[in-house]
C-alpha cells in the first residue's frame, strides 16, 4: 500500500509540474471580431414600396473574409459602382482589422433638395491592437450638391441636417464612429438617417466597417516560459520519481 501511495504522489508531483510549463506561456483567449460591407439600405418612402436591401459585399473576420458586389441600382435612391469588403484577424498578435468601399457613387435620395450627393469613392477602416481601436473614413471627389463643401477626410461624426421650408427631413453623417457596448468600432462613411414626414423615414449607410477590440495573443510554449517549467520539472520531478524507486528498493530488500 505504501509503494502505491509514493507512486500517486510522484505522478501528481508530475503532472502540477506540468501544469506550470503550461501555464508559463501567455494566456490566451479567442481574438476579436472583425467585420465590413459596401453598402445596405432599410428605407420607406412616401408612395412607393419600401425599400430593404444589403448588406453588400459582407465580409467577415469569422467567415468570407473578402467580398465583392458589382453594383447597386436603386432608381432615384443609390447608384453605385464596385463595393469591396474585407476583414481579418492576426492570430498571433490578436489584432483585427476592416475596411469597406464603395466606387462611383450617386446618392439621389432627398436630390430635390439637395441637387444629388455624389463621390468617386466611399472608404471606412477600422483597426484593433492591443493599444486599442482606431477608425478613418475617406471621401475621394465628394461633391455635396446644395449641402456645401466638405474635405475628403471629415473629422469624426460630421452631421448635416437637411430641411425642407425650415422643416429638418433628413441628417446625414460623415465618418460616423460609434463606440459600441462590447468595445468594438463601428466607422460608417456615410449614414443617411430620414426623419420621418414627407421625406420618409428609415436609414442608408455606405461602406461600414466594424472592428475590435483585439483579442489576446495567441502564443506556442516556448521562450523563458518553457524554460522556466522545464527547469521546475527537473528539480521537483525527478527527486520524486527517484525517491519513489528508492522506496521500491529498499521494501524489496526487507
Amino acid at each position: 500500500m505504501r509503494v502505491r501511495m509514493t507512486r500517486r504522489a510522484a505522478v501528481a508531483a508530475l503532472v502540477a509540474v506540468a501544469a506550470l510549463v503550461v501555464g508559463a506561456a501567455p494566456a490566451s483567449a479567442a481574438p476579436g471580431d472583425a467585420s465590413a460591407d459596401g453598402a445596405r439600405l432599410d428605407l420607406s418612402l412616401p408612395g412607393r414600396a419600401a425599400v430593404s436591401a444589403g448588406p453588400f459585399a459582407a465580409a467577415d473576420a469569422n467567415g468570407v473574409t473578402a467580398a465583392t458586389f458589382a453594383g447597386v441600382d436603386v432608381p432615384d435612391v443609390l447608384r453605385t459602382g464596385v463595393l469591396d469588403a474585407s476583414a481579418s484577424r492576426d492570430d498571433k498578435t490578436g489584432g483585427v482589422g476592416s475596411r469597406a468601399s464603395t466606387a462611383d457613387v450617386r446618392l439621389d435620395l432627398l436630390s430635390t433638395v439637395t441637387g444629388g450627393v455624389s463621390a468617386d469613392l466611399v472608404e471606412a477602416r477600422c483597426a484593433a491592437t492591443q493599444k486599442g481601436v482606431t477608425g478613418k473614413a475617406e471621401l475621394v471627389g465628394l461633391d455635396l450638391g446644395r449641402l456645401g463643401d466638405l474635405g475628403a477626410e471629415p473629422a469624426p461624426n460630421t452631421t448635416i441636417e437637411v430641411d425642407r421650408l425650415g422643416v429638418d427631413i433628413a441628417e446625414v453623417v460623415f465618418n460616423e464612429q460609434l463606440r459600441n457596448a462590447d468595445g468594438s468600432l463601428t466607422v460608417n462613411a456615410v449614414h443617411v438617417t430620414l426623419i420621418g414626414g414627407s421625406a420618409g423615414a428609415g436609414d442608408l449607410v455606405l461602406s461600414s466597417a466594424t472592428c475590435g477590440p483585439a483579442g489576446l495573443p495567441i502564443p506556442t510554449a516556448s521562450g523563458e516560459g518553457l524554460w522556466i517549467g522545464l527547469g521546475l520539472l527537473t528539480l521537483f520531478g525527478v527527486p520524486v520519481g527517484a525517491s519513489a524507486l528508492r522506496r521500491r528498493h529498499e521494501l524489496a530488500a526487507v
